[in-house]
């Protein structure tokens, strides 16, 4: 119907799109992928995407190797633009891998100011998407599901004992992904901008930080829905179910009571 008024061309089905790649399945699923944009990122590094040389990982991230500012750490030994790289898989987990955003808001904390351990843990990250480079995001939409959150926390997991003089170190970490009819749409982990003092009020902040995209999202919903597109949802209204493995948690915002130990989460956390 645009092209009565327009001048356009119809270039057929969806292949490619800003470096990413969509491949339609037979069962009706669409993978997303961005091959492009990983040999990029790896030819920024010193990297080959080419080469069978080079050493891969099956994991973006150790799990004991916990990023920081090292007073006594060493300086990078390598010229390649730690900004860009950066900049680069920023853009790649955004778009289609959160499997890497963790590590990737982890090393561009130290845009500013990068060491050798920061540059390994990019390169790593590079080693790993190297071996994942032709899988991505796979959307099989699942019309019996509506809008679902899964939100978790991390508690001062940045604390070391070298790092205890630097403020960040205390912060916590949240994490979540909203999907709908079970297609993860928004993500994140992040620093909390607030000092948690338990394992409670982390898992809290994180539950408060997720439902603020939720809401925005629910808001747009139902303007779709009042402007006639086929929302999947429960009815008459578009609900969420969000997932959350703290019962203390789950306690004090199902059940809102004012407690010595809790009062202060009421204004600024407590809005969902």
């Amino acid at each position: 119907s645009i092209q009565q008024d327009y001048d356009l061309t119809d270039e057929g089905t969806l292949k490619d799109y800003l470096g990413t790649r969509f491949e339609r399945r037979k069962d009706g699923s669409i993978e997303l992928t961005q091959p492009r944009m990983i040999d990029r990122v790896l030819r920024i590094v010193g990297l080959d995407p080419e080469s069978q040389r080079i050493k891969i990982h099956d994991t973006p991230a150790s799990s004991e190797n916990i990023l920081d500012h090292d007073p006594n750490g060493s300086s990078r030994n390598q010229s390649w633009s730690y900004r860009s790289a950066v900049g680069c898989l920023s853009y790649i987990q955004a778009m289609i891998r959160p499997d890497i955003t963790m590590p990737v808001q982890q090393c561009a904390r130290f845009c500013n100011d990068p060491q050798q351990q920061h540059e390994e843990a990019v390169k790593r990250i590079c080693r790993y998407l190297l071996k994942t480079k032709h899988q991505g995001l796979i959307l099989k939409p699942d019309k019996s599901r509506g809008l679902e959150c899964h939100v978790d926390a991390d508690w001062a997991g940045s604390w070391q004992d070298r790092s205890s003089h630097d403020p960040l170190s205390s912060h916590s970490r949240t994490g979540y992904v909203i999907t709908y009819a079970g297609c993860p749409i928004v993500w994140a982990s992040k620093l909390q901008p607030l000092i948690a003092l338990s394992t409670t009020e982390a898992e809290y902040i994180a539950l408060s930080t997720s439902l603020r995209e939720v809401i925005a999202i629910m808001n747009l919903l139902h303007e779709l829905k009042d402007k006639g597109f086929p929302v999947h949802g429960s009815t008459p209204k578009v609900v969420c179910r969000v997932f959350e493995d703290n019962k203390s948690c789950i306690e004090i915002a199902t059940t809102h009571r004012t407690r010595p130990r809790t009062k202060h989460l009421s204004v600024r956390l407590h809005h969902f």
